[in-house]
């Protein structure tokens, strides 16, 4: 069998490309997560391509995160995680001021739904999962009126992004979950930029905290069309929030358009 060596023309993709491309097509159809990769020389062999040209494909893989390699070790199918889809939501939020109003809108067509399947599915480790988040946002706002050091305020918002992620777990739907996880940088960077604006508008954390309050008590009483509605009242005031932050800024997009 021919080994493939020619240069790849201008616009085509590489020998490794190629093969980097028939790999992970198998990866995703039959190999699942902790499955080793064939040895170099039989996938050298069974591609007709050089063990370098496997190498370089195998590292693209990596690069896709479909892969660990370690060293003296056959690579080895990874666990599938969100990080490339949180390093393109960063990247929107940080240059682009109408990103946070696109995050928005995915986060009312997710949440929304999250919170009327958790009232439904929801455990009693699921309930108590949101409920130890929730008191977390509590012990870092501590008392009323008292600003907060940066470091407080970021551990807020860690619990705060841990309350809508235990609530998409919750939820029973295991891509709800998977995309709150991938979701938690930027949705870290997004709520900094919100709570600005909350304060502009003369609301305090305490409204913060009882507006998630309000959203786990529906929750519990397992009443589906009030968690939702719950649900969307906080995230549109999210939004009201981010516009007047923005607007504050006089930065562009601050309109959502």
């Amino acid at each position: 069998m021919p080994i493939l060596t020619a240069p790849a023309q201008a616009g085509q993709p590489t020998a490794a490309g190629h093969v980097a491309e028939e790999l992970a097509a198998l990866i995703l159809a039959e190999m699942p997560p902790g499955t080793s990769l064939p040895s170099e020389a039989v996938l050298a062999e069974r591609y007709a391509v050089s063990r370098l040209t496997i190498r370089e494909a195998v590292k693209l893989l990596e690069g896709r995160g479909l892969l660990t390699i370690a060293r003296g070790r056959k690579a080895v199918v990874r666990e599938p995680d969100g990080t490339a889809f949180a390093d393109f939501l960063t990247s929107v939020i940080r240059f682009d001021p109408k990103g946070l109003f696109d995050l928005i809108e995915v986060r009312l067509s997710l949440e929304v739904q999250s919170a009327t399947q958790a009232a439904k599915r929801a455990t009693r480790a699921g309930i108590t999962a949101i409920e130890s988040e929730l008191q977390g946002m509590r012990d870092c706002a501590g008392d009323t009126g008292i600003p907060l050091s940066h470091e407080q305020e970021l551990r807020f918002h860690i619990h705060d992004v841990g309350f809508h992620e235990a609530v998409a777990l919750a939820s029973g739907n295991r891509v709800l979950g998977f995309l709150f996880e991938a979701m938690a940088k930027p949705l870290r960077q997004a709520f900094f930029i919100s709570r600005r604006g909350h304060e502009q508008r003369g609301h305090t954390m305490q409204d913060t905290l009882a507006a998630h309050q309000r959203i786990l008590d529906c929750i519990k009483a397992g009443d589906g069309r009030q968690a939702a509605e719950a649900m969307r009242a906080h995230l549109k005031d999210t939004e009201r929030d981010i516009r007047a932050a923005l607007n504050q800024l006089s930065l562009p997009g601050a309109d959502g358009t």
